[in-house]
């Protein structure tokens, strides 16, 4: 049986979003722990904006830490499930391509699983950048989290094989079979999956990619966008192995398969 395309399977999960959190639990809600460890290290200010929330599980835990949070996303799915059943932030629907929530009103902007890789091209690259330097206020943070481009230099145990993976969600058995592949003109990393259930619907396949941007390449566009580095390292993260925990300070070295940033907004000379 060949697996139905179209809109509506190119959003499976996000169209689902308690089949999103039933696929990618995070019971103990490392990434919102670590953003606001990071966000408490360096200072950052109360006003948060979650750039890419999703179904709002981590906007709501950085609320639930004391945080004047706004979640954005581009699906009406996911901002309708957060509203339901994460309350607390603020929830808007916006682009991560280009955005204007207003000028200066941000402590922080918080990007992460790899959602700032979503920018394809450098135009869509500047487009997120230069909006998140107007949404901030000087000396504001960008915390992200994301894929590193320099881990497939020389490396392809992601690439050789399909990876599986299965759960159940409401009696359902659901199943993936994930392939990677690189397009290396445009710098993507595609992903082609196709989910299958035991309950005789037809399979689905989905079709998605992230920009693979390397650490060099990323200190060069955020100091262009008036940004300082204050911290580029592969772990530990909220998805590195071993996982973050408190206390854990970050690492050195870039060279790993996730990549995180912090990055402090410049103040105009």
């Amino acid at each position: 049986m060949s697996p139905r395309t179209g809109a509506s399977a190119h959003n499976l999960l996000t169209d689902h979003p308690e089949l999103y959190e039933a696929r990618f639990p995070d019971p103990g809600r490392l990434a919102g722990r670590w953003t606001e460890d990071c966000l408490r290290r360096h200072g950052a200010g109360p006003r948060v904006l979650d750039m890419g929330c999703g179904t709002g599980r981590d906007a709501a835990h950085l609320h639930d830490a004391g945080r004047r949070v706004t979640g954005a996303d581009l699906s009406g799915a996911m901002l309708a499930h957060a509203r339901a059943h994460h309350p607390g932030p603020g929830y808007v629907r916006a682009d991560l391509h280009g955005f204007d929530l207003g000028q200066g009103v941000f402590d922080a902007v918080v990007c992460l699983d790899s959602t700032l890789l979503y920018c394809h091209t450098n135009d869509q690259l500047d487009g997120f950048l230069s909006s998140c330097r107007r949404a901030l206020a000087p000396d504001g943070l960008l915390v992200a989290e994301m894929r590193n481009g320099a881990y497939f230099l020389g490396r392809t145990d992601l690439l050789d094989a399909p990876g599986t993976a299965g759960f159940t969600w409401r009696g359902t058995v659901h199943r993936s079979t994930t392939t990677l592949t690189l397009n290396r003109t445009d710098q993507l990393l595609c992903r082609t999956r196709v989910w299958t259930a035991d309950d005789g619907s037809e399979p689905v396949e989905q079709r998605s990619a992230w920009r693979l941007l390397f650490p060099q390449e990323l200190r060069h566009f955020l100091a262009a966008h008036g940004f300082e580095v204050l911290e580029l390292h592969d772990g530990p993260g909220p998805r590195t192995e071993p996982p973050w925990r408190e206390g854990r300070l970050p690492g050195r070295t870039t060279d790993a398969d996730r990549l995180h940033v912090v990055a402090r907004r410049t103040r105009p000379a």
